[in-house]
């Protein structure tokens, strides 16, 4: 016979009243904290008031309580596990984004650094093109100039800028490490 064998309101108020503190006392024995035994108790309540015709009469009432609330308490620990993971992941991808920003910190420094040494003109045009990202076309919109002035202007700033960083590139197009003078001596005995 299951406990619904008159009103449903009036049965789970029963249920309640007389195995509330029943299936508190079994979740504050297997939680750490009180409020996650609450949470327990709450859902477990919950899960009696959906499944009422499924609630044994009776003797039968307690256990299957402590058998509803036993699997709140698996799926609480599993989402717990699953959370601290989650967090393992997020610390180390924080530590990871953390060191990059330190790294990018130091290298825009120096850049600023270079920029600022610049003449205005020079440091206006590449800190639309190099901050903010504007193509040459977007930076004349900005400036009120034509492109054909624009590009001109920001080939020789960022020549500039790579002259103040020591990044002087080799007119022939050599990367500094690949320099002919230099490989020559490299390969001489």
């Amino acid at each position: 016979m299951s406990a619904t064998s008159g009103e449903p309101e009036s049965v789970f108020r029963d249920v309640y009243v007389t195995h509330f503190d029943a299936v508190l006392g079994f979740a504050l024995r297997r939680c750490d904290r009180p409020e996650d035994a609450a949470d327990v108790t709450a859902e477990t309540f919950v899960v009696a008031w959906r499944r009422l015709r499924h609630v044994p009469a009776g003797d039968g009432t307690r256990p299957w309580l402590y058998g509803v609330a036993r699997r709140v308490l698996a799926n609480q620990r599993r989402g717990d596990l699953r959370r601290a993971a989650l967090g393992a992941r997020l610390r180390a991808q924080v530590e990871v984004a953390m060191r990059d920003i330190a790294d990018e910190v130091v290298h825009r420094t120096d850049v600023t650094a270079a920029m600022r040494r610049l003449s205005a003109r020079d440091e206006e045009v590449l800190q639309l093109h190099l901050w903010e990202g504007l193509e040459p076309r977007e930076i004349a919109d900005v400036l009120g100039i034509s492109s054909a002035v624009v590009r001109p202007r920001l080939s020789r700033a960022k020549a500039r800028l790579r002259e103040l960083l020591g990044n002087d590139p080799d007119p022939a197009g050599h990367p500094p490490s690949r320099r002919p003078e230099l490989v020559a001596k490299e390969e001489q005995p």
